[in-house]
């Protein structure tokens, strides 16, 4: 358990702690950037190292800790989750997609280094991703290995991130249902961020029940937290979330608050926040991570 996981635990200080050891983590696995490719690996540092939550990576080792595990031992695979949303990111980004000029606070990735490169780097952090899972065995039990590899592959693809991306871009200016909104966030967004919980609930040993549990804090927060992004692109400040806000109704994006308003969209984001916390009523005080960060998907500036 980390150290700030005690009686007078604060999210702050947790996050704090948690960042720098992934932080530190990051630099370790990422190619250094005076290795051949050069450019390429300075391109993936680039996106990687820029200022950002870590949220998956947190999730992954809070839930470790949370079944009673060693949140040390599952940092490779955490590590492989900021890639692959990285990933995400850097190929989000490019013109042929959201055409973005600004993340996380600075210049995207292509805007720095071009369209070629910001794809190649996107698809390197894609490979990495797997290569840290696979090399995770080094930790943990060979056999835990295996079903967090497909947990995550398919999070990361058609029925995962990618295939919400793809439905999220379909439905650019067209009206759609409520089923097609809440597909687009709990698999653009949701999937991972469910992986990131479940694979260190795996990768600790924690039990079936544990697992099935913490499956469905992962739903709740993803949808939470997907919901919350909507509304922050209207509310927000671009200067404390490091990207252009607006820009879902400027391209006309399926979003919470253009089918439901502003008002019903944050009673929403809170009530998969009560659901996600009633997920976790038979944890102890191990999870409070896991409940903090459950809060703090909603109170983000809202």
């Amino acid at each position: 358990m980390s150290p700030t996981v005690a009686t007078h635990f604060t999210l702050k200080s947790y996050l704090t702690y948690q960042q720098a050891r992934i932080e530190e983590a990051l630099h370790h696995f990422l190619p250094s950037p005076d290795s051949r490719p050069q450019t390429l690996h300075e391109s993936i540092r680039y996106s990687v190292l820029a200022p950002g939550k870590r949220l998956r990576p947190i999730l992954t080792l809070a839930t470790a800790e949370a079944v009673g595990g060693d949140s040390e031992v599952v940092m490779p695979t955490a590590c492989a989750l900021e890639c692959i949303h990285v990933f995400s990111l850097i190929h989000d980004d490019l013109p042929c997609m959201d055409n973005d000029d600004y993340r996380r606070g600075r210049l995207t990735n292509h805007k720095v280094y071009g369209d070629a490169m910001a794809l190649l780097a996107g698809d390197a952090l894609l490979a990495l991703a797997f290569q840290l899972i696979a090399e995770n065995v080094s930790l943990v039990p060979a056999e835990r290995i295996l079903p967090t590899l497909r947990l995550v592959a398919e999070a990361s693809g058609t029925w995962g991130m990618v295939g919400g991306q793809m439905v999220d871009m379909e439905s650019q200016g067209n009206e759609v249902t409520a089923e097609t909104l809440r597909y687009i966030h709990a698999y653009k967004t949701g999937a991972l961020l469910s992986a990131s919980v479940l694979s260190g609930a795996m990768l600790a040993g924690g039990t079936e029940t544990q697992i099935e549990n913490l499956k469905q804090y992962g739903a709740h927060i993803g949808l939470a937290f997907q919901i919350a992004d909507d509304i922050l692109d209207i509310t927000g400040d671009q200067t404390k979330l490091g990207k252009p806000v607006g820009s879902d109704e400027e391209r006309d994006k399926a979003t919470y608050p253009r089918l439901y308003g502003l008002d019903e969209s944050k009673r929403k984001a809170h009530a998969e926040v009560e659901a996600a916390l009633a997920t976790l009523s038979d944890f102890d005080e191990r999870a409070e991570p896991l409940r903090a960060i459950a809060r703090y998907t909603v109170e983000r500036d809202l």
